[in-house]
Formats: C-alpha cells, sequence, structure tokens
C-alpha cells in the first residue's frame, strides 16, 4: 500500500512538474518575444537619456566636427566619411521648425527616428534635391495648419531622434562641411496667434546652462544588460504611453495583457513569470548574438535587410539593429556591405595580402559616393601610419589601363608607387573585417543585380 501512494504521489508530482514545465515554456518564449519586441523601445531612452548627461542637451542640434581616430572607442564601425548633425528632440515640447539651406556642394541626408527605430522621414538630397526645403515637425497628437512654405513631418511618437550626416571628403573638407552644418537650423515654432513681447520672446530662447556630467558613464548598451527583467518591463510599459505602438502590434500586446502587463501600468512578475521571461531574455539575447556572428562563406560579403528603418512586425530584426547599430539609415539612403572572410571563407588577417577587384564598369552603383573603411575584430578603427581608416571614390585612386581598379589591403606598403595610393593599411598578424558603404545606392545595389566582389588572399 505505501509503495502504491508513493507511487501515485510520484506520479502526481511528475504530472505537475510537467504541466508546470510547459506553462514555463510558453511563458519563456512570449518572454523572449516581448525583450526583443519592447528592446529598440527602451535602448532609444536608455541612449536619450545618456545623451543628455555625456553629450549635449536635449531638443538643440549637436554638430560633430571631426571624424574619429583609432582612439575613438564609443560607437563600433564609426564612419569617415560623413560629419554628423543629431538631435534628441521632444514633441511634447515642440512642434519644430527644421531647416535645411539649399546645398549643391555635398551630399546630406537627415533621418528622423520615432522612438521604435523606424525612420519616418528621410529630408535629404536624395528626396528633397538641392534646393533646401523647410519642415514642420510635430509629435502624434498635433492637429492644425501647415504654414505656406513648410512640408510637414509628423511623429508617430513622442520622442524623436535626428542623426543627419553630411558628406565630407576628408580632413581637408572640414571647413566646407562645417559652414554647411552651421546652416541648419532648429527652432520652436511660434503659433501665429501667439504674442510675446520682445523681453519674453528672448528669454523662452535663452538656452540653459549646461554642462557634460563629470559622473562615470556606462555605454547605454551595458545599462541594458544591467536592468532586472522587472525593470525592463516597467521602463517598457511606461515608455508606451507617450510612444504608442502601431495597431499591427496589438496580438503581442494582447497576449502579454493576459499576465497583466499593460502600457501604462506598473508590471508585478510573479517569481514563475520573472524566471520564465528572464530565461526568455536570456534566449534572446544568445539568439540575436548567433545570428549576428555567423560569417557569411566563400567570400559572399552580407548586408544587412532591406527592411532597415521600417521594420513592421520584424520585431527580431528591429532589436538586432538596436543592440550593434541602433540609428541605421534606409538602405535607399546608404547600403552597408561587410565581410570576414576571404574568397575560399577563410576569416581574414593581417598576415596575408588581398586584392578587392572591380572590373572596368563594375564600381560600386552609387548616385552619391562610395568608401571601404578597414576595422579590427574589435570593430573599431585600425591605427597606422598614414592614418588611413578607408578608401573610397572621393581618393585619387588609380585605375588600372582597362579601366579596372584593385584595392590592396595589407599591413605592409606596397612595392609600387600606384599600389601604395590604392593601399587599405590593416594590422600584421591581428583579425580585421572590411565595411562598405554605398550612399544614395542605385537600384541594381539594392535588388541584388550587382554585388561586392570577393576578396582575393595573395599568399
Amino acid at each position: 500500500m505505501i509503495v502504491k501512494r508513493t507511487l501515485l504521489l510520484a506520479l502526481v508530482l511528475v504530472t505537475l512538474l510537467a504541466a508546470l514545465v510547459l506553462a514555463m515554456k510558453d511563458k519563456i518564449t512570449l518572454g523572449a518575444e516581448a525583450y526583443l519586441y519592447g528592446y529598440p523601445l527602451v535602448m532609444m531612452e536608455t541612449t536619450r537619456v545618456h545623451s543628455a548627461r555625456y553629450i549635449g542637451p536635449e531638443n538643440q542640434l549637436r554638430l560633430v566636427r571631426q571624424f574619429p581616430n583609432a582612439q575613438f572607442k564609443d560607437v563600433v564601425r564609426p564612419n569617415v566619411d560623413t560629419l554628423y548633425t543629431n538631435a534628441f528632440l521632444s514633441m511634447k515640447e515642440g512642434p519644430w521648425v527644421f531647416e535645411m539651406p539649399a546645398n549643391d556642394k555635398r551630399y546630406e541626408l537627415m533621418p528622423f527616428m520615432d522612438a521604435w527605430t523606424n525612420v519616418f522621414s528621410s529630408p535629404g538630397t536624395r528626396t528633397s534635391g538641392n534646393q533646401g526645403a523647410t519642415y514642420l515637425l510635430v509629435g502624434p497628437q498635433w492637429e492644425g495648419q501647415v504654414p505656406k512654405g513648410m512640408t510637414l513631418l509628423k511623429s508617430p511618437t513622442d520622442m524623436v531622434w535626428l542623426i543627419g550626416r553630411t558628406q565630407t571628403n576628408g580632413v581637408a573638407d572640414f571647413a566646407t562641411v562645417h559652414e554647411l552644418q552651421n546652416r541648419l537650423r532648429l527652432t520652436k515654432w511660434r503659433q501665429p496667434s501667439s504674442i510675446l513681447s520682445a523681453s519674453t520672446d528672448s528669454q523662452r530662447d535663452a538656452k540653459p546652462v549646461w554642462q557634460v556630467s563629470t559622473e562615470p558613464s556606462l555605454p547605454p548598451v551595458a545599462q541594458m544588460k544591467a536592468f532586472s527583467t522587472p525593470e525592463f518591463f516597467n521602463r517598457l510599459m511606461q515608455l508606451m504611453i507617450s510612444n504608442p505602438p502601431p495597431t499591427e502590434d496589438a496580438p503581442l500586446l494582447a497576449r502579454l495583457a493576459q499576465l497583466e502587463i499593460k502600457p501604462g501600468q506598473a508590471v508585478h512578475l510573479s517569481w514563475t513569470n520573472t524566471l520564465s521571461f528572464s530565461l526568455g531574455r536570456w534566449l534572446a539575447n544568445q539568439r540575436v548574438m548567433k545570428a549576428l556572428n555567423t560569417k557569411p562563406q566563400d567570400g559572399i560579403w552580407s548586408s544587412p535587410p532591406l527592411n532597415l528603418g521600417r521594420y513592421g512586425t520584424d520585431y527580431n530584426t528591429r532589436a538586432a539593429v538596436a543592440m550593434v547599430g541602433l540609428g541605421a539609415n534606409l538602405p535607399e539612403d546608404a547600403l552597408y556591405p561587410n565581410t570576414a572572410v576571404d574568397q575560399q571563407g577563410r576569416p581574414l588577417n593581417g598576415q596575408h595580402r588581398y586584392r578587392l577587384h572591380f572590373a572596368a564598369n563594375a564600381l560600386p552603383p552609387v548616385k552619391a559616393f562610395w568608401s571601404i573603411t578597414a576595422y579590427g575584430a574589435d570593430e573599431f578603427l585600425i591605427d597606422n601610419p598614414l592614418q588611413r581608416f578607408a578608401l573610397g571614390d572621393r581618393d585619387p585612386l588609380v585605375f588600372n589601363a582597362d579601366g579596372s581598379l584593385d584595392i590592396w589591403i595589407q599591413a605592409s606598403t606596397p612595392d609600387q608607387k600606384e599600389a601604395a595610393t590604392n593601399w587599405l593599411p590593416v594590422q600584421k598578424g591581428s583579425a580585421f573585417l572590411l565595411n562598405a558603404r554605398l550612399y544614395w545606392p542605385e537600384p541594381k545595389a539594392l535588388n541584388g543585380q550587382w554585388k561586392m566582389p570577393v576578396l582575393e588572399r595573395l599568399n
């Protein structure tokens, strides 16, 4: 009898455990989905707060005046093609007027990103031409008459990030680009009916005193990792009040609502839900990192997906981009092919010499410009005596007699003078990767008709 009772009790416990595991499995899956879904919004807010403390005040244009160098470690894969003009903007304090004067000197793009990292507008050379324009930037609740001579930009969220880029043809071009940056204007829109005295208006325009925080700085990515699971979801639900999700997110939000996880409400997770969501969060991070670390084979260059900047319900891609490349452009503005292997799928390393050969009439097809940048295994710029971090069509490249082009990637200076002009330095014995950038790519680059050539290892 005792044995039967023991077996019966064991059977009951196993059944209960199986039911618990099954229930947790569903919640672990939901936790992983919800974490990837909400990561970009929480990351944007974390970046906004970090930026306001350590980089510059909100609601003001911040003009980056020089290229990064090999000592720059703030953002992976920094570019040496453009100088940035950016700003975090609060639509609660708007509307805002953004003025882009006529510019026929340099290619520029000024994409505006909402709190979910979707690019909702990308003014610039590609979309507006060279004649310039004035934009009225408003929030999701704004209703009114757009003044004559202005173009409406309506953000779906209260948080907006402007990440503008202006083509810069090397260090010698800084003065020209600085002048172009200086002409950009961001001001608060004054309602035509509002009457302010000169003194009051002056007081409103006065910029508050601001100083970079002297406290230790923890990068946003590290801050995200440090959030507990309940803290992450509480931040997410509170942020969704001012930054509402689109209607297509309703199915996932309905599943979360069954666990009393709702926008605007405090999140109180039971210990089992906390455990399940924490496991889901861990699994989601592992899967994203595995996908990002999958290397292309046999010299094939990989490119980010073409839904960059307008993700829809592709929450996985949106989260992955937010983790490693927050602020990505629309593909129509720029493409970023990259590789870390040669034509036989072997990892790139500075102990070898490489040739990147473009056949005649097969250069990167762009309407603006292109470049190729070398990065170390840490994804930062590679220090070298020439301080040459990239090569592209704005450099005095030497073409072959048949119109083809060879770019030499190696640690030592090439023997021939012509080859040295086309030399992209790397470090001897160190792993590296290459990142091409095609600004305003032509359709054949977007639709796959044109592809980057394989990298040939010479020794």
